[in-house]
């Protein structure tokens, strides 16, 4: 256990700090609640897990060989991140608690969110390059681990969104979160790809 140590640290870090899927369950909580909220935690969670376990098992290596994919996927992120932040930044603003006309993003958007993110496949990568062989431990259980540490720091994410209702009680504050919210979302997957 005290080889898996420094991965713990690693995952915990890797999940707990801004991302575009932190982002996004941050904001979905603040306007649809955290119950409608928790498909995007899990499908982020399970989708990171899931690069992790695939890049151990091999997957890695075709990105190394070829960068031209990975360039592919960080592009097609960039675009798809930037156009989820549109549509954050400019949804429909109503102090409502019904949202039955406007949904959150579910597991499969989520997870799809992460394997065309950089982010993601970067740190996959560091998980397999740096922790697979240190400590020994197989792909499977870094991914395990990798899940364990990751659901509790998205769900903190989402309990923040719920915190920041509190000062959502007017409809041009709630335009405003949306805006920054849709702005940081796109803005991530470009510092993402160009950083």
């Amino acid at each position: 256990m005290t080889a898996l140590l420094p991965f713990l640290v690693f995952a915990f870090v890797a999940s707990i700090t801004p991302g575009p899927t932190n982002l996004l369950a941050m904001s979905s909580s603040a306007r649809f609640g955290m119950r409608a909220s928790l498909p995007i935690v899990f499908g982020g969670c399970m989708a990171s897990a899931g690069l992790v376990l695939a890049v151990g098992l091999g997957a890695g290596a075709t990105l190394l060989t070829r960068p031209e994919i990975a360039k592919l996927l960080g592009w097609a992120g960039a675009l798809w991140l930037s156009w989820l932040g549109w549509e954050i930044a400019s949804a429909e603003v109503e102090l409502t608690t019904d949202t039955t006309a406007d949904k959150p993003l579910g597991a499969g958007a989520a997870a799809l969110m992460q394997v065309i993110n950089p982010k993601p496949w970067t740190v996959a990568l560091a998980v397999v390059g740096v922790f697979m062989s240190s400590s020994g431990a197989p792909a499977w259980l870094l991914a395990l681990l990798f899940l364990l540490m990751a659901i509790p720091c998205m769900l903190l994410w989402a309990w923040l969104g719920i915190q920041a209702r509190s000062w959502l009680h007017s409809a041009r504050a709630l335009r405003r979160f949306n805006q920054l919210m849709g702005a940081l979302l796109a803005g991530s997957g470009w510092l993402g790809l160009l950083g």
